[in-house]
Order: structure tokens, then C-alpha cells, then sequence
């Protein structure tokens, strides 16, 4: 759950140009200075987004401002003709999308990072490591693994993890590292694709309830196209033989760590059952939800002090297995990612609110045709983060069957791999494996992805059609 993560999120219901486009005193400002300067402010905030990695500047900065500037344009605008009244109630409503996103992904976090701290990941890498396989077994079993745990847990995350197996036995043989980095990137974000929970842009389409939770399975075989038909044709370019034997430290995990894994699965389900059965926002399934796990870390804070009287060792120190603060998980979240999602939602919901998004709306989908348009919404998320892409999507909300939604879908999630830059999988494991996968690197199997792609297209297509 880092860079534009990598967990989540929400909940976007159609968007403010939608939820206010009945109001007759709205005006059109899309031929107006201030939807040019408004355009042109996203434009620049994004490029500096773009440019984190070289800059050295956190995303969150630019794309902040950028929707503080926007609304502010807007209410000088409305305010100079009278109509005051037209603004707040849109901030509002795009307020709220933010709010019960920033929530949701806060308790999905959370939950990663106590596993992250308990040591459930690194047991799982350490015992990849031991098991002393084939650089073509490594491949496929990161590979899958990485497909696999994605729907669960973020695919960023995921993916650094099987980087870092990767990482450990491969050393000496950067072609592998690069290949299998590529591999772990399309597995991950084709995992991600089928399940609400395993990429912010599902999250979306779930909460805004275009999709029920179990029709995402429907995108389960494509999704498996999507990452096999690449990974079958790249195996072919992997060195012979077996890595070097490597040391590895195998600790294994600490108390509790297997506990949290299951109060995550019971908040999963807690979630689905408030939205599928209760009809309720699933943000409060996953806030009820943390409670869980607060109510653990109470257990084991009291298992802290009982040890503590049987050791010299006070409460909380580094020999303390059962020390475990809640609060300190969360302040572990990914901040700048969460008050990104703001700049994104506000903004891009200025955007369209002046009218944009109402332009591109009937470009993309009138003239262009649903599965046109949502096979570019894919190659877009290769270049521009599928964040924002999608949530213009939902925001536009054109008239479309379900079985394009779900193409939509598909294809945000997917699209990022074509392109390294495209997915948080992959800007992520650039920084991991620096010199080893990098952009070129990747770019050298784009076509092979885009065999991929299409397949995974295809495949959705004619089965449900």
C-alpha cells in the first residue's frame, strides 16, 4: 500500500458533474478561462506527480493544491454570477466519496501493516528462499503466489514481496531478476483485477455498487489469460539451472501473527456482509472491522504484562513477543497515498463539475463505442496511474451494460502492466531491484503483455457477451 497503491478504495458513487447536472443554474465553464486554467492546473500537478521519483517531491503536494486551486476558480466564478449555493453542496458530495475511501483504505493498511510486523510476510519469503528451486520454478511459483495473494492483499505489497525472494536467490543473475520482476508485476496487477480488494480501482467500482462482490469472479479466467499467456512465452528466456545456495534467517514469524491474517479475513467478510445483506456502506464493515483487531492488541498488551512479571524485561521491549500497539500500525499507514486520493478526487470532481468530464463522456463512449472506449481506458492506465483514470470513469457514469463495466474493470487493472511506470507493482519494484528491472527492461516484454492483454479482452468478451 504505497505509491498510488497499492490497497484501495472506495467508494464513488457517480460523481458531482452527475449529482448536480440536474441543477439548471449550473454553468458551463468548459469554454471559459477558468476551465482552461482549471485543465491546465491538473496538467501541472500530474507532471509533478509524474515526476516524484526525480524531484523528490511527494505526490500528495501538487494534486492538493491542484483541487484547492480548481474550487476555488469555480467558487470565485459562481460566486461573481449569483450562485453561491451551487458550490457547496458538489464540495460536499465529493467530500463524503473521500471520506469513506480514506477510511477504508485506513483499516486495510492497518491490517497490512501489523502483518507486515508480525512477521507474516517475511516467513513467507524466507521459506521460498530455503526451498532451494529452479530459476524456472522460482519464476512460475513467484509468479502465481504473487496472482494469488493480490486479490487479498494489495497488489503492491504482493508484489514486493515476491521481489524480494527474487532478489535473494537471483543476485547473481540479473536477467532473471528482470524477468521474473516483470512477471511478479503482471501477476500482481492480474490478480488484483478480479477481486474488490485487489486494487483501488475494483474497490471503486464495488463501493459505487456497479459490480456486486461475487460478480468479480467473472474476471477470474481472463485475469489468468492475462498473466499465463506472457508468462508462458518469458520462460523461454530464463538461465538453466539453480541459484547459489543462499543463508537466510528463519525466524519465523511472531505471536499473533497467523491471528491477524484471520481477523482480516473476518473483516473482509464483515464488509461484504454489511454491503450484500445489511445494504449498509461497507467502510463501516471494515471500521468495525479495526475494532477486531484493537481488541487483540488489547489481548496481547496483557499478555505483555503478565511476561514482563515472569522477566526482568519491562513491557514493549525488543524481547517482548507479545508487544503490539494498534495505534502505531496506523500511523504507519501510508499518508501521502490517502491525502493523494483527496487531491485526485477533489480535483478530477472539479473537473467535473465545470463540464470536462461530460465532454469525454460522450466522445469516448458516443462516438467511440463502449468497448473501444474502455479498451483505452486501459492503455491509458499504462501512462497516466488508472486512479484517476477510473475515477473519471465512475464520475462520467455513461450508460453502458454490465458486461462492459466489468471490461472496464479488467482493463484498468491490467492496462498498468503494459508499461512499467504504469502500475504502483512496478514503480515500486524499479526502486527495489534498481538496475536490474528497470524501464527498459520491461518494455522490451510490452509486446508480449499486449498478447496478454488482448487474450484476457477477448476472452471476457466471448464469455460474457
Amino acid at each position: 500500500m504505497r505509491w498510488y497503491i497499492a490497497f484501495v478504495i472506495g467508494l464513488l458513487v457517480s460523481g458531482s458533474a452527475h449529482a448536480f447536472e440536474a441543477n439548471e443554474l449550473m454553468l458551463d465553464l468548459t469554454n471559459h478561462w477558468v476551465g482552461y486554467a482549471s485543465i491546465g492546473i491538473f496538467i501541472a500537478a500530474y507532471v509533478l506527480v509524474i515526476l516524484e521519483e526525480k524531484i523528490h517531491m511527494r505526490k500528495s503536494k501538487p494534486v492538493m493544491l491542484a483541487a484547492g486551486l480548481i474550487w476555488i476558480l469555480i467558487a470565485l466564478t459562481y460566486n461573481s454570477q449569483g450562485l453561491p449555493e451551487s458550490v457547496e453542496p458538489a464540495i460536499r458530495h465529493n467530500f463524503l466519496e473521500y471520506a469513506e475511501l480514506f477510511f477504508f483504505l485506513l483499516v486495510a493498511m492497518t491490517y497490512i501493516n501489523a502483518m507486515l510486523e508480525r512477521g507474516v510476510f517475511e516467513a513467507l519469503r524466507n521459506w521460498l528462499v530455503a526451498k532451494g528451486l529452479s530459476y524456472r520454478a522460482l519464476f512460475w511459483l513467484t509468479g502465481i503466489l504473487a496472482f494469488f495473494i493480490s486479490p487479498v492483499a494489495d497488489n503492491l505489497t504482493t508484489a514486493l514481496i515476491m521481489c524480494a525472494v527474487v532478489l535473494a536467490v537471483g543476485k547473481d543473475q540479473p536477467k532473471f531478476v528482470a524477468i521474473a520482476c516483470v512477471n511478479i508485476v503482471v501477476g500482481a496487477n492480474a490478480g488484483g483485477a478480479f477481486s474488490p480488494f485487489g486494487d483501488i480501482t475494483t474497490l471503486m467500482v464495488w463501493q459505487k455498487g456497479v459490480v456486486d462482490f461475487w460478480e468479480f469472479f467473472n474476471l477470474f479466467i481472463p485475469s489468468v489469460i492475462n498473466f499465463v499467456l506472457p508468462a508462458l512465452i518469458m520462460q523461454f528466456a530464463l538461465p538453466a539451472g539453480k541459484p547459489a545456495k543462499t543463508e537466510v534467517d528463519m525466524d519465523g514469524m511472531k505471536f499473533g501473527g497467523l491471528m491477524v491474517v484471520g481477523l482480516f479475513l473476518m473483516t473482509i467478510v464483515t464488509a461484504v456482509s454489511f454491503h450484500n445483506f445489511l445494504h449498509i456502506p461497507p467502510v463501516f464493515g471494515m471500521m468495525t472491522g479495526l475494532a477486531y483487531l484493537k481488541l487483540y492488541g488489547f489481548h496481547l498488551r496483557q499478555k505483555s504484562k503478565a511476561w514482563s512479571h515472569c522477566t526482568e524485561n519491562p513491557p514493549g521491549s525488543n524481547d517482548d513477543p507479545y508487544d503490539f500497539d494498534v495505534f502505531a500500525k496506523i500511523a504507519h499507514a501510508e499518508w501521502d497515498t490517502l491525502f493523494f486520493f483527496y487531491g485526485v478526487i477533489l480535483a478530477v470532481g472539479g473537473l467535473g463539475f465545470i463540464g470536462y468530464l461530460s465532454m469525454i463522456s460522450g466522445f469516448m463512449y458516443g462516438e467511440l463505442g463502449a468497448t473501444n472506449a474502455n479498451i483505452l481506458v486501459g492503455l491509458l492506465s499504462a501512462v497516466v496511474d488508472n486512479i484517476p483514470v477510473m475515477f473519471a470513469v465512475l464520475t462520467m457514469n455513461p450508460e453502458m451494460s454490465h458486461m462492459q463495466w466489468l471490461l472496464v474493470t479488467l482493463t484498468a487493472g491490467v492496462g498498468g502492466s503494459l508499461l512499467s511506470i504504469g502500475s504502483a507493482a512496478g514503480v515500486a519494484l524499479m526502486g527495489q531491484a534498481r538496475g536490474q528491472y528497470t524501464f527498459f527492461s520491461h518494455l522490451k516484454w510490452t509486446p508480449v503483455i499486449a498478447i496478454g492483454y488482448g487474450a484476457s479482452i477477448w476472452a471476457h468478451l466471448l464469455l460474457h457477451a
